[in-house]
């Protein structure tokens, strides 16, 4: 199983990642990051199958994959 893990810090909200995931387990987070953006985060990492385009996708480097 893979593990997808976002780092709010670096995260701009920008939903890039959002319209790349085939599996549509990424979503904005309610909560503000401490640069005032919603963040993106995984709604169900049991149906991420590690494709990585998000991480691929993401401009900032704030996605990475463990397999």
């Amino acid at each position: 199983m893979a593990k997808l893990t976002i780092d709010e810090f670096y995260c701009k909200g920008c939903g890039l990642c959002i319209e790349a995931c085939p599996k549509k387990v990424l979503a904005f987070a309610e909560h503000l990051n401490e640069a005032g953006y919603h963040p993106v985060t995984c709604t169900d990492q049991e149906i991420c199958t590690g494709c990585a385009l998000c991480h691929v996708t993401c401009p900032d480097g704030a996605i990475t994959i463990e397999k």
